[in-house]
C-alpha cells in the first residue's frame, strides 16, 4: 500500500521502519505541503472494519476512514478510481452546506473521504 498511496497521492516515503518484536512494518509518507500519512502492516493480521458504505463507517465507533481536503473532488475522485480505488459514493453535495464530498475505497478496502470546502460555487448547493 505504500507504493499505491505514494503514487496516487504524490507522497514521498520519509521513513520506513520495522518493529521486529511485534512483527510490525510501517512507513511514514509526506506530502509536499508537509502533512504526513503513516501506514502500518502486520503480516497475518485480521482485517478491521470493512464498512459497506460511508454511512456504516460513520455510525461505527473508531476510525472508519481517512478524510482528505482536496481542491477538486471530481478530479481527485476520478484520479483515485483510475489508480485502482473502488467507488463507494460518487461526488455530491455534503449534508454540510457549501461542501462537496465523495468516498472511495483503496485496494485493501479502506475508505477515503474526499472533501472540498474551498470552492465558492459549492455555496448554496444544499439550499
Amino acid at each position: 500500500m505504500t507504493d499505491w498511496y505514494g503514487t496516487t497521492l504524490a507522497l514521498d516515503v520519509e521513513l520506513e521502519f520495522a518493529l521486529d518484536h511485534v512483527d510490525l512494518r510501517g512507513a511514514m509518507l509526506r506530502s509536499r505541503h508537509g502533512w504526513r500519512l503513516e501506514l502500518l502492516c502486520r503480516p497475518g493480521s485480521a482485517a478491521g472494519l470493512q464498512a459497506a458504505d460511508p454511512v456504516e463507517a460513520a455510525l461505527t465507533r473508531g476510525f472508519g476512514h481517512v478524510a482528505l481536503d482536496v481542491p477538486d473532488v471530481d478530479a481527485a475522485y476520478a484520479a483515485l478510481l483510475a489508480a485502482g480505488a473502488t467507488d463507494r459514493m460518487s461526488p455530491r453535495p455534503s449534508p454540510e452546506p457549501g461542501v462537496r464530498m465523495a468516498y472511495v475505497a483503496d485496494p485493501e478496502g479502506n475508505l477515503i473521504e474526499l472533501l472540498d470546502r474551498t470552492t465558492p460555487n459549492n455555496q448554496g448547493e444544499n439550499s
